[in-house]
């Protein structure tokens, strides 16, 4: 499933599986890409959510003609989830997508100034999906990458950066990175994600907003999720809402250490269920000794605001 429009659910019925193949040419996607057709969900499967990236069961008119309409029947076990809460203290979690193979975090390097807390809250919710993390840090053109990059070099992430105008070298580098996968891109208002996807996909025809200069804020300019075919049958790209924050009420608090990967050996000293606040934990040494003092504290925040009793906002958000 590639969007969700106020109850309507644009499908794509796979080339390969097309049971009539010659219908619906109206709504072609493009040779090997399959067929576009317009559903909505069965009463049968209940208040339960479908989300962009599923896999569906289609029954009905799925013809994919002008004014036909499909009936979703079942939904396919997923083999990834995505989610986020309102915010780290409610455990109501909300599924962004389904299926996904990577994430690709979006993130400028000036106008708006990056925000290493909201970057490590989707590497969180990357690591607790099972997804790999890709780091787009754009406008290179008004920023140096140098110190970004380095910061979160000791985790090994894969990292491109991009400036205005896209050259041909970077946007080729950028199809590599995404080549064969289903990526799902997220990030802040006003980092250039929509630039990205219209140039990833040129005929996307995603608006592009602007950053308010007293705010510092950008402008949300997509309203929902879309999945877009990459050219020449090469993956899929999942388009997701600018959003301002990326709560983690759904994630346990192992699961936010595990995501620090480069901090995990300096854990082994810890006393028995350390939370990794407390003053006897061992991580504020092995980070002393290894200049890893800003990661700790990065971990260290976000474990802080999963507490009800801290009502401290990290500013990020």
């Amino acid at each position: 499933m590639i969007s969700v429009d106020r109850g309507r659910y644009g499908c794509v019925i796979d080339a390969e599986s097309d049971p009539d193949p010659g219908a619906g040419s109206v709504a072609d996607l493009g040779p090997g890409r399959g067929r576009l057709v317009t559903a909505m969900k069965a009463r049968e499967l209940g208040k339960g959510s479908i989300v962009v990236g599923d896999r569906v069961a289609l029954a009905g008119d799925t013809s994919g003609s002008a004014g036909s309409l499909a009936r979703i029947v079942r939904v396919e076990e997923r083999t990834s989830v995505l989610r986020r809460s309102a915010d780290d203290t409610d455990p109501l979690e909300r599924v962004v997508v389904a299926n996904a193979d990577q994430m690709a975090i979006v993130c400028a390097l000036a106008d708006p100034e990056p925000k290493t807390r909201f970057i490590d809250r989707c590497l969180v919710a990357a690591y607790d999906a099972s997804l790999d993390p890709l780091l787009v840090l754009t406008k290179s053109d008004l920023a140096s990458p140098t110190k970004l990059r380095a910061f979160y070099r000791p985790l090994d992430i894969p990292m491109l950066t991009t400036r205005q105008p896209l050259d041909a070298q970077t946007l080729t580098r950028l199809h590599k990175a995404l080549d064969g996968k289903i990526t799902v891109l997220i990030g802040q208002s006003g980092v250039g994600k929509s630039s990205l996807v219209n140039a990833l996909v040129p005929d996307a025809g995603r608006a592009v907003g602007y950053v308010n200069a007293v705010t510092g804020k950008g402008r949300h300019t997509s309203s929902s999720a879309i999945a877009l075919p990459l050219p020449g049958d090469s993956g899929w790209l999942i388009d997701t809402p600018g959003v301002r924050g990326f709560g983690l009420g759904h994630v346990t608090p192992d699961r936010v250490v595990e995501a620090f990967g480069d901090l995990a050996e300096g854990t082994a000293d810890c006393p028995p269920g350390c939370d990794h606040l407390s003053p006897d934990c061992a991580l504020d040494a092995w980070a002393a000794a290894h200049d890893a003092q800003a990661r700790l504290e990065s971990l260290r925040r976000l474990l802080r605001s999963r507490d009800p009793a801290d009502q401290s906002r990290d500013p990020a958000d």
